[in-house]
């Protein structure tokens, strides 16, 4: 869609615009969770290894596996219905999250709009890392949370809640390893200097300390440190990398101008 003089479009054009990238994010994630709901079994085998082994359980014909139960009729339902959700919303989180990207800036240059790909090539790795991250820490933070049970309980965990946990953490880290792509997207089209992103890098410093801990779910110091330092130092990196974008741009313009 092309945008009116001076990069702007009237309200119509915005609200349409926003719904066409809301319907698209939809059928994204719909066909993701669509492998998500195929995919199942092996999903919830490999997210519960960390509080127990279902297939461990199932070969010994175990009528349950470690603190981790299902209850109610529709509760099997409930649970795949969720997972494959989640699952779609994670695998297909670079995609939808382009969609964002391109209703944020949909007036740009023709020149601009071919290095905003650039954004869709970059997102994918990152939110790949990010995920894996989240992954790998979730044995350490359920086992930290599981040691704050009193000696005398058992803790017993609907298996919906605790995917419901396992699935948050993996796509909060993975959205949280996307912060460098934005930044860069944005310098890379002219809307943010490196000098912009670095200068107030005590108040980014804060509110990613702040982000983490409000919305890291375990909420133990470990967790919020895993996804903090990093978040802090792909910040930090982003920027050097945006001030030396613009110290090539800077050269490009005398050039330019001389034409």
């Amino acid at each position: 869609m092309e945008a009116t003089l001076g990069g702007r479009m009237p309200l119509l054009e915005h609200l349409r615009e926003f719904r066409k990238r809301v319907l698209r994010s939809s059928i994204l994630i719909l066909l993701g969770s669509g492998i998500g709901w195929v995919f199942y079994n092996p999903i919830i085998n490999r997210l519960a290894k960390p509080v127990c082994d279902l297939n461990a359980a199932k070969a010994s014909n175990s009528t349950h596996c470690g603190s981790l139960y299902i209850s109610g009729v529709l509760g099997p339902l409930n649970l795949q219905i969720k997972v494959a959700l989640l699952t779609g919303l994670i695998i297909t989180a670079p995609l939808w999250l382009y969609q964002l990207w391109a209703f944020i800036a949909p007036g740009l240059h023709r020149k601009e709009k071919k290095r905003s790909i650039l954004f869709l090539i970059s997102a994918t790795p990152f939110f790949a890392i990010g995920a894996t991250l989240g992954y790998l820490i979730l044995p350490v933070a359920i086992k930290v949370l599981f040691g704050f049970t009193p000696h005398s309980l058992a803790n017993l965990v609907k298996f919906d809640d605790y995917l419901d946990f396992v699935l948050r953490v993996i796509l909060l880290f993975g959205l949280a390893f996307e912060l460098p792509v934005f930044l860069l997207a944005l310098n890379l089209v002219g809307i943010l200097s490196g000098k912009a992103i670095l200068k107030p890098w005590r108040l980014w410093i804060f509110g990613i300390t702040l982000f983490t801990a409000a919305f890291t779910p375990t909420g133990d110091p470990l967790t919020m440190s895993l996804l903090a330092l990093p978040l802090c130092l792909l910040y930090f990196a982003s920027g050097a990398i945006a001030i030396l974008v613009d110290r090539k741009r800077a050269k490009r313009l005398p050039e330019n101008e001389s034409f």
